[in-house]
């Protein structure tokens, strides 16, 4: 077969079996499962969990977000946020002050000892991911990236391209 007849390696993937979709689900909740191992083991000394490590790592991302902006990213109900929003505030991770001109509006900052948990949470994810994209390439990094960006609904896309272009 001539170059130009034999297909490239980014087109046959195009055609994936239900089989390989498969395994590229599994792959997905095993890395979450990894990726999620070493946070959960520090939020389970606090006795927190996953809901309280969101809220920590979007209210750091975006200092004096709202409560409402917090519950549209994370998709949760305004009661389950608070329970989780009154008990960080409560252990002194979170301060909540009132908006200057909406004054029904609740804005969100982590306190010192709030960023510090975020720093260990985030710490052991980033070395996770560090490690894993040193094995992989810069090419598969580039690729797993745009994969995951085309895994997201248009709304959650808008708001990570937010958060992504505040960050550069």
């Amino acid at each position: 077969m001539s170059q130009n007849t034999q297909p490239q390696v980014g087109q046959s993937l195009l055609f994936l079996t239900d089989e390989q979709v498969r395994q590229g689900i599994e792959a997905m909740f095993f890395a979450y499962r990894g990726f999620t191992a070493d946070p959960d083991r520090i939020l389970s000394e606090k006795a927190y969990g996953r809901a309280h490590h969101r809220a920590i790592h979007f209210i750091h991302r975006s200092p004096g977000t709202t409560v409402n902006n917090l519950i549209a990213i994370l998709g949760v109900t305004k009661q389950s946020l608070n329970r989780v929003l009154r008990t960080l505030v409560a252990d002194g991770l979170v301060s909540s002050t009132v908006g200057a001109r909406d004054k029904r509006e609740r804005h969100l900052h982590l306190t010192e000892a709030g960023a510090a948990l975020e720093r260990e949470l985030s710490n052991a994810q980033r070395d996770r991911m560090r490690s894993a994209y040193r094995a992989a390439g810069p090419e598969a990094v580039v690729g797993f990236r745009q994969v995951l960006e085309a895994m997201m609904d248009d709304d959650m896309r808008g708001a990570y391209e937010t958060m992504k272009d505040r960050a550069e």
